[in-house]
């Protein structure tokens, strides 16, 4: 045999090998292949199966608003959200209230409006993206933000062709998807500081910068789109609508500061029930007006409305009823643990140390409660006796907290030093005792007005208009200071079916003005207040114990004090 010929043979079976080399790694691609989209295939007709399974859809999503007339109560949050974001220039806007009245419901009704509005820059692809705080995935080390957006560096599993290659890839988050439209965040008081920070620099630049160790400009491998990711940055123009339960405070300055704020008011009785109606027509149930009352009751918004109908509703079929009746929602409210709705009635009669005065239980939710007041005499040296407040209190947020007593004791406090110094009152020889009513730990020192009139009362005996209710801080000095949630306090008090409110001038709004069924009185000293809800100027109170006869009722409510001016 030749050289030649061994040469060719040899050539020959190499080439034979590697073609059954590479005949076999196709034929083992083509078997993994087939048995890949075998696998596939069942897994699609799994899938396929479970989507062809469908329950009823829940009430609670049959019930959900669909237009703004569908939202109860919160005309005026409605109106203020439209304005913020409807016209040309939309503005980033945080949205309070309790859960359960409408808020998110709104932001995308207002997303909707607006894109029909020539006016408005919202595009017909704008979107709304919605992202709740408090369980959007977040790690410090930077390795995941669905919120903000991260790079995918090459190190990590599952990197692909891109990672194989060295190259980091930006992975675009929820601001970069809201771009053109809306960014709802729901319990936005909930993120956690860093992507808080992190966000308010997104609404500054309306844009994302990511940062990788594995990013070199001058690698020329780095796609041109990765290139320009990182030198230019995602876009991320959009609006910001958060949304918290949480008070006002309790939320970063610097947000806050970046935003327009909207406050959802808490719903009455009637606002209530009347979702509940809607929600029983909806599961095909007649509703008693037993169970109705019953559930205004306790029902402190339209989700737990629908919550106890959809309950009863159930009941009511097992039974075989057919409609809802008191009996079966009282076993509902009784089954769920609920808790009646703090909302307070004014008897309308004027008693002694009995003053209704008003707070703010949170954000949108304002509420008349009674503070009473009981005095006798001591024989010896008097004391002081406050129940139902908070004893000590925390101010502060982010890393700083300071504790503190209770500003709401401290206002008891000023109030026996203008009754020495303003009604030439002696506490001292007094055994005192004020009680907020209710289970409602009182804190804040709006209460100043009602518990300084309480106590003149109790010690002169001199009735306090019960239909009448009051708010302010007091100083030692008498003079009534502004305090916060002034139009909840005010709404609180038309709905508990008072004639007359009084709040400090420094919180006066001509709207009050306008108000029917409720007169709004500014006043600006403690003798202002004494005027208008014990009949009388603070002059001639006994020094000790109580007056000896009261003027009448007719002096209890004034049409208007002598002295003072009604309105002004």
């Amino acid at each position: 045999m030749s050289l030649a010929t061994l040469v060719n043979f040899v050539q020959f079976f190499f080439v034979v090998v590697a073609g059954l080399y590479f005949w076999s790694l196709l034929r083992g691609q083509q078997g993994s292949r087939v048995a890949v989209e075998r696998e596939s295939r069942r897994e699609l007709e799994k899938l396929h199966h479970l989507r062809s399974i469908h329950l009823t859809v829940p009430l609670a999503e049959r019930t959900r608003p669909a237009s703004f007339a569908d939202i109860v109560g919160q005309d005026d949050g409605i109106r203020a959200l439209r304005a913020a974001l409807c016209g040309p220039h939309p503005q980033h806007v945080l949205l309070y209230g309790p859960p359960g009245v409408g808020k998110t419901a709104a932001a995308r009704l207002v997303l909707e409006e607006a894109k029909r509005n020539p006016l408005s820059p919202f595009g017909p692809e704008a979107r709304f993206v919605e992202v709740d705080a408090t369980t959007a995935r977040f790690d410090e080390r930077g390795i995941a933000d669905p919120l903000i957006g991260t790079v995918h560096d090459p190190i990590y599993q599952g990197a692909g062709p891109l990672g194989m290659a060295g190259i980091p890839q930006p992975k675009p988050g929820a601001v970069t998807k809201a771009h053109g439209g809306i960014l709802f965040i729901d319990e936005i008081g909930e993120l956690h500081p860093i992507q808080m920070n992190k966000l308010l620099k997104v609404l500054e630049d309306r844009r994302v910068f990511l940062e990788s160790a594995y990013y070199n400009r001058d690698d020329h491998n780095i796609p041109l789109h990765i290139q320009d990711i990182f030198e230019n940055g995602l876009p991320a123009d959009f609006r910001l609508v958060g949304a918290t339960t949480r008070q006002p405070q309790e939320l970063p300055p610097a947000l806050r500061s970046r935003c327009v704020e909207i406050f959802f008011r808490g719903l009455d009785p009637a606002e209530v029930g009347a979702i509940a109606e809607g929600a029983a027509r909806r599961a095909g149930m007649d509703l008693e007006g037993g169970a109705l009352a019953v559930l205004t009751r306790y029902a402190h918004n339209g989700r737990e409305a629908v919550n106890m109908i959809q309950i009863a509703a159930g009941l009511a079929v097992t039974e075989g009823t057919g409609r809802i009746t008191q009996e079966q929602m009282e076993w509902v409210v009784s089954s769920g643990r609920y808790t009646p709705r703090l909302e307070g009635r004014v008897s309308g009669e004027s008693a002694v140390g009995v003053v209704n005065g008003l707070a703010v239980t949170g954000p949108g939710n304002g509420l008349v409660l009674e503070v009473e007041a009981v005095a006798q005499p001591a024989e010896g040296a008097g004391s002081l006796t406050v129940t139902g407040v908070v004893d000590e209190e925390e101010m502060g947020a982010m890393g700083r907290t300071v504790r503190r007593r209770s500003t709401a004791r401290a206002s008891v406090e000023n109030v026996l030093t203008v009754l020495r110094t303003r009604a030439g009152i002696d506490p001292s020889r007094y055994h005192l005792h004020v009680n907020f009513p209710g289970g409602v730990p009182l804190d804040g020192p709006s209460a100043g007005v009602a518990v300084a009139t309480a106590v003149f009362s109790a010690i002169t005996g001199r009735p306090v208009d019960g239909s009448l209710a009051m708010t302010g801080e007091l100083t030692i000095r008498g003079a009534v200071r502004p305090v916060g949630g002034i139009s909840d306090k005010v709404e609180a008090a038309r709905r508990a079916g008072c004639r007359r409110v009084l709040i400090p001038r420094g919180n006066w709004q001509a709207r009050f003005a306008r108000l029917s069924g409720l007169e709004v009185v500014p006043v600006e000293s403690w003798e202002d207040v004494v005027r208008w809800a014990c009949g009388g100027p603070v002059a001639g109170a006994a020094l000790y114990g109580p007056a000896p006869a009261h003027p009448g009722p007719a002096a209890a409510s004034p049409a208007s004090p002598p002295g003072f001016e009604a309105g002004s």
